[in-house]
């Protein structure tokens, strides 16, 4: 029998407690092409992104390797020249590969906000770095529709290549569901409005944990948000989960008129989640399950029907599963240049096909990026996860007890944090990880800011960058002070040895 085909969809910034299939009662109604997906094969109902940011959790599912490995620290660095991907070792394979979407693990092209926002994390500058995106409804005109076309690219893609005597992958990548939220009213009426979830709402003064509170300052989530913005917004992000499993729908169907429903792997993910409100936060860039929670539906002719499994996984386990399906040894490509020797995540194909217990009880995920003040780590091991915040402490949550992670447990459980962080240091050197990225901030900030201050752009270019400017608000800027800059100082006279 020839190898599977492969047909990846991934979204963006999907949440991946909310579908039907999950048990979300507002979604019951409005994501019946995913739920019938998760029906025909397997859903991972603990399925994490290995990093909250769009470039690097790509850039780790497609090369099988922590974000890390490859010094991916943010969305400004994309992979480097030579890096061979899982497209790459399928091609060589022998099967026709297609991306279609935006690819966004190849570059890093992202602003020079989030850049310097990055290298400048550690100075600890508490000011705003982005607006709150707001919600806007689309009456009878069409929205998202970049990710439209590029669904029937994809559709026509997979019938182009059905007619070739060789396994294909397709993969499709979605703007959706990622701010701003914006959806047509259609979408919004299968949405249960009763339904919407609002989670707990809280000032600035209620967040204790330093790490925590740079975190909302900025993300300008430091005032509480209103009840009615939040159940907006979540409305809205809602619908737009349901724009998206439409589109899932309609290729999906592609694939079974053609008949390839028995020789087609079906995949659906996201790179990252997004807050949405919770946490009173927006946008992703943290570890709590709205951030780093994806969805994870696999689908194909050796895959069980109707099947959860509840273990964790992340994305990372994604290429080990592709070579499977594909019948690759990676061994034979592991001395190849642009290679890894080895791959970090572990196939699922023991889950796909059987009711396997994993080898790896736990999944990890790790954040250096900018609105984070330090280098972040996240297990998930079982119900526990802890959150590691590099030189502050820890976060603890029993996501069996507390799934909304209203109740921080580290002082309380301090036995489970110590076995944790055990755990994350008998795998990964989280000190030397943290040590390396923050080098690598340090050193291009000092770069950058020397070019511009010898072309004379360097104190409106950082009164832009903490003012809360983006392309959605331009608000008159707070100048950039004497004591901003002594801050600046102070951080590049610690981090100088």
């Amino acid at each position: 029998m020839p190898p599977a085909n492969i047909v990846f969809i991934h979204a963006e910034s999907m949440d991946g407690r909310k579908m039907g299939c999950m048990g979300h009662p507002a979604l019951k109604d409005a994501t019946p092409n995913l739920d019938r997906l998760a029906a025909e094969g397997v859903l991972f109902a603990n399925a994490y992104s290995n990093c909250p940011v769009c470039n690097p959790s790509r850039a780790s599912m497609w090369t099988g390797k922590y974000p890390h490995y490859r010094d991916c620290w943010n969305n400004h660095e994309g992979l480097r020249d030579g890096v061979q991907t899982y497209r790459d070792a399928l091609e060589w394979s022998g099967y026709r590969t297609q991306a279609i979407g935006p690819i966004d693990y190849a570059h890093g092209k992202h602003s020079i906000r989030d850049r310097i926002g990055s290298w400048t994390r550690s100075a600890i500058i508490e000011r705003p770095t982005v607006r709150t995106p707001l919600p806007q409804v689309i009456g009878p005109g069409q929205a998202h529709g970049a990710d439209w076309q590029h669904t029937w690219d994809a559709i026509r893609e997979i019938e182009a290549a059905a007619r070739e005597k060789r396994p294909f992958c397709t993969y499709l990548t979605t703007g959706l569901v990622h701010p701003p939220f914006m959806a047509e009213q259609r979408h919004l009426d299968r949405i249960e409005a009763q339904a919407i979830d609002v989670p707990p709402l809280f000032g600035i003064e209620q967040t204790e944990h330093p790490a925590v509170r740079y975190q909302r300052v900025a993300k300008n989530c430091a005032r509480a948000f209103s009840p009615m913005l939040v159940r907006h917004m979540r409305h809205v992000y809602f619908a737009m989960i349901a724009a998206l499993d439409e589109m899932v729908g309609h290729v999906v169907q592609q694939i079974d008129d053609l008949g390839l429903r028995d020789s087609t792997n079906v995949i659906f993910s996201s790179d990252h989640g997004e807050m949405a409100g919770e946490q009173n936060q927006v946008l992703k860039r943290c570890m709590y399950e709205a951030s780093a929670h994806v969805p994870l539906i696999i689908r194909g002719p050796d895959v069980r029907q109707g099947a959860v499994v509840d273990e964790p996984v992340s994305l990372v386990d994604l290429y080990p599963t592709l070579m499977d399906m594909a019948g690759v040894n990676y061994q034979a490509l592991a001395d190849r240049p642009g290679y890894a020797e080895a791959l970090d995540g572990e196939s699922l194909m023991p889950q796909l096909t059987g009711n396997a217990p994993r080898q790896r009880a736990w999944a990890m995920a790790e954040y250096h990026g900018d609105r984070a003040c330090t280098g972040t780590f996240m297990l998930r091991d079982h119900h526990w996860k802890l959150i590691r915040h590099m030189g502050f402490a820890s976060e603890l949550y029993d996501l069996v007890e507390d799934p909304g992670e209203q109740r921080d447990l580290a002082g309380l459980q301090s036995d489970v944090v110590n076995r944790l962080e055990g755990r994350l240091d008998a795998h990964f050197d989280c000190a030397k990880i943290d040590e390396r990225a923050k080098a690598y901030d340090r050193a291009s900030f000092l770069c950058w800011r020397a070019f511009a201050q010898a072309e004379g752009f360097y104190e409106e270019t950082m009164a832009h960058v903490f003012s809360g400017y983006d392309r959605q608000s331009i608000e008159e800027l707070q100048r950039w002070t004497e004591r901003d800059e002594a801050q600046i100082e102070a951080w590049l006279e610690r981090t100088s040895n």
